[in-house]
This record gives structure tokens, C-alpha cells and sequence, in this order.
């Protein structure tokens, strides 16, 4: 069968979908031709680079061959981004579209190209199946190495001028990048009512920024801990250059075997990789080193809980492609597994606050940046990777306006009798 009658094809099924899914997207295709015929130049498309992607697609019509479809660039997107591309989402159910779609031209088409050859690059066939942590500590470093080690130079081209990792914090939905996260910052030091003098630990530090502000403007003592050797580095420079080696404590520690006590603990955007059966060890640890009175300070991503703990370990496909992919032994808990967590440890947890359409915005402003940095970003880890981050923050955002994933801050004290000594209203968050 030839390729002039394969494309030919595929170019009636692909107006075929237009018209039934009422769809505001042209394609072009690997001859140049496009779907409209007469598709302006400036106007939103798809752009599929050979034959071969199409037999691959109809072989595994699937996330993980879309995803190495995507990276490879064989797939590609014209005069916009994916938040275009979901912006013009069919505006048919799933359910009419199956009604609706053409079976002969499917069959057709999936006749013509059963024998093709899907081509390639498959550039993330190497990577193993994603499976939870188990807690051994040197798997954790791996993992954490795997993400925070790519460099740090590339997350520079995103992150805001503070290098902080986690979600930020909107006063304002306009707000920049650099606001977000500096507000977040003191948030999370009012958060935890830091004082002068008193101890904090800091579990899985990022780039050194909250141990850093919190030294800085609240004279804090502050011993943070960290898997990543790169983050390790960087943030110690940086206590270094700003004069604050004397009060910031970096180190390349797994947080359960850390030591000592402390008056306050934060722990920001941490408690993901760390694994739903490893949960017991974590909270221990937590409730073994804060002080008495102390004040636990714990932001993590949840995902809404199912009808029991069975379904909700249950992964759909998209999240097992972004633990293979992205956080290897990443698991994510519900707030009420949390809270259940928290006080089966010793905890009394005094305020939870959902912050999900604040990590919208910062996901989105991360990818618009690194979108921006996309040259740079090529140059420094090349287009596999670029691209990889690219659909996992724009996946990210678009997972948090769905309220598909959560963001909370959840404020805890050890339990002890009598008053917690918090003030009586929350006022002194807002002053």
C-alpha cells in the first residue's frame, strides 16, 4: 500500500474528527499538507512529523506512546501551547464521539497503516516501570537525585529569583512568580510563629530558600536536610554569599535519621516522595524531634480520597506516567488520611487550608517561563527533557484547576495538656 494512499486516508479521518468533534484545530502533516486545505498560517495546529507516529498511535492509542511521541517532537504544536490545545478540547462527550466517529474510516485507517513501521525516537523506552518507595534510604536519594539533580541551572530558568520548588502563595491572582513565593515564604514563618533564638528543621530544604528567609528575617537557628546533592551545594553557597553559614545548617541527610529537637519543623512539598507504607516512619520521626509545644508546619499535594483505601491506591494512567517519569516513588495522600496521620502520631492539628488554585498559577507561570527559556533549556538538558517538563507543569496546572489534585497546608502542634498557646484567631497571619 502506498503512502499517497495512506495519507490520503488518514487526511479524511482526520477531517472526518474536525467536523464531528467540532473542533477549532488544523493539523499538518509530514508532506506539508495541511487539514483544512486552506489552514491559515497563523492559525492553531497540530503537527504530526512522519507515518510511522500514526501506525504507533493506533497500535497503543495510550498516554505513555503520546508522551514519547510528544518529547521525541514527532508530535508538535503550532502558534500556541497545551493550555491552547485544552482550550479547544472537543466540546462532544466521550460517549457521543464514539457514537459519532466514523468506524469505517477507522478500520480503514488502522488497515493501512497496521504494517507501518512506528518509526522513531522512543526516547523514554528505557525507563523502568514506576513502583512506590519502600523507605530504604538509598532508593530515596535516587529518586530525589532523578528530579532535583537535573540541574540547577535549568530550574533557574523557571523558579523565581529565590529558587523555591513549591507552591506559592497569590495575595493577588496577577501577581509574578517572585511575589508568589515571596509571600509564601512569610506565610509559612508566621505559619509556624518563629521567634528569635529558636530551633528549626527544615525536611527536604529545596534550594535553601525558606531556611534562608526564615534565618534572614526571623533570627532563627535552621538545620535543613536534603537527598540532593546539587541542591545541597547550591544552597550552601548561597548561605555562604549572604552571610548566614553561622545560622543555616545544610545537609545530605534522610530525614529519619535526623537528630536532636527542635522548636519548629517545616516540611514543603517533601511528604510526596516519601510513600504511602513509609508513612508511620515519617510522622514518628516528626513527633520525635519537635519539642514539646513545638509547631509542625506540613504542605504536601493530596489527591480527593476514594470509597476506601483499596480504590485510592489505584493509579490512573496519566499519574503512573508522572511517577515514571518525573518523581519515581512519588505517592500522594488524601487530607483526611493526613489529618488521621497527624493525630495518630501525637499531633493536634489547629488549621488546614486548601491552597489548590494558588499551585494552578504557579505551575502555570513556571511553564510559561521555562516556555520562554525554551532555547536556553534545550542547551542545558537537552529537548527530551525540556519537553518533559514542559507537559509535566502545564499537566500540572491543568490537574489543579480541575481540582483533580489538591495543595494543603495543615498547621500542628504536639499534643500536651492544657492551652496550645497559639493566638486565639488567625489575625496575625494577615497583619
Amino acid at each position: 500500500m502506498s503512502t499517497a494512499s495512506r495519507l490520503k486516508s488518514f487526511r479524511k479521518l482526520l477531517a472526518h474528527a474536525r467536523q464531528i468533534l467540532e473542533l477549532d484545530i488544523g493539523f499538518r502533516l509530514w508532506d506539508g499538507s495541511t487539514v483544512p486545505d486552506d489552514l491559515d498560517p497563523k492559525a492553531f495546529a497540530i503537527r504530526f512529523s512522519d507515518e510511522g507516529l500514526v501506525a504507533a498511535l493506533l497500535r497503543a492509542p495510550n498516554p505513555e506512546t503520546l508522551l514519547n511521541l510528544w518529547v521525541a517532537k514527532r508530535i508538535d504544536l503550532e502558534n500556541g501551547d497545551m493550555f491552547d490545545l485544552v482550550a479547544r478540547r472537543p466540546k462532544v462527550r466521550t460517549r457521543e464521539i464514539r457514537k459519532q466517529l466514523s468506524k469505517f474510516l477507522l478500520l480503514n485507517n488502522a488497515r493501512k497503516f497496521l504494517f507501518v513501521d512506528r518509526g522513531g525516537p522512543w526516547p523514554l523506552s528505557d525507563q523502568p516501570d514506576e513502583k512506590p518507595s519502600d523507605g530504604n534510604a538509598e532508593e530515596n536519594q535516587k529518586n530525589i537525585a532523578y528530579h532535583y539533580d537535573v540541574s540547577n541551572a535549568f530550574y533557574e530558568l523557571f523558579l523565581d529569583e529565590q529558587m523555591v520548588y513549591t507552591c506559592g502563595y497569590c495575595t493577588d491572582w496577577d501577581n509574578d512568580i517572585h511575589q508568589l513565593q515571596r509571600d509564601k515564604l512569610e506565610m509559612i514563618c508566621r505559619k509556624l510563629r518563629l521567634k528569635s533564638g529558636e530551633t528549626m528543621l527544615d525536611i527536604g530544604f529545596g534550594w535553601g530558600s525558606l531556611a534562608l528567609y526564615a534565618a534572614a528575617n526571623y533570627g532563627v537557628h535552621v538545620t535543613g536536610v536534603t537527598l540532593s546533592e546539587r541542591q545541597l551545594e547550591f544552597a550552601t553557597r548561597k548561605a555562604e554569599t549572604l552571610g548566614l553559614s553561622d545560622r543555616v545548617n545544610f545537609m545530605l541527610l534522610d530525614y529519619a535519621k535526623v537528630e536532636g529537637e527542635f522548636d519548629k519543623i517545616s516540611s514543603i512539598g517533601m511528604h510526596e516522595a516519601i510513600g504511602i507504607d513509609n508513612y508511620p516512619t515519617y510522622y514518628s520521626t516528626i513527633h520525635r524531634v519537635l519539642k514539646p509545644g513545638g509547631i509542625y508546619l506540613h504542605h504536601a499535594i493530596t489527591r480527593p480520597a476514594k470509597k476506601d483505601a483499596k480504590t485510592f491506591r489505584k493509579k490512573n494512567k496519566e499519574f503512573k506516567l508522572l511517577t515514571k517519569y518525573i518523581f519515581p516513588g512519588g505517592e500522594l495522600d488524601h487530607i483526611g488520611n493526613t489529618v488521621m496521620n497527624l493525630e495518630q502520631h501525637g499531633f493536634e492539628v489547629h488549621d488546614v487550608e486548601n491552597w489548590r488554585e494558588h499551585y494552578q498559577r504557579t505551575c502555570r507561570l513556571w511553564h510559561d517561563r521555562l516556555l520562554a527559556n525554551y532555547d536556553a533549556a534545550v542547551a542545558e538538558v537537552g529537548e527530551v527533557k525540556t519537553r518533559l517538563w514542559l507537559v509535566y507543569l502545564g499537566g500540572c496546572s491543568i490537574a489543579f484547576e480541575r481540582n483533580t489534585v489538591r495543595l494543603y497546608q495543615t498547621v500542628t502542634s504536639k499534643v500536651k495538656r492544657g492551652p496550645a498557646g497559639l493566638p486565639p484567631t488567625r489575625a496575625d497571619l494577615y497583619r
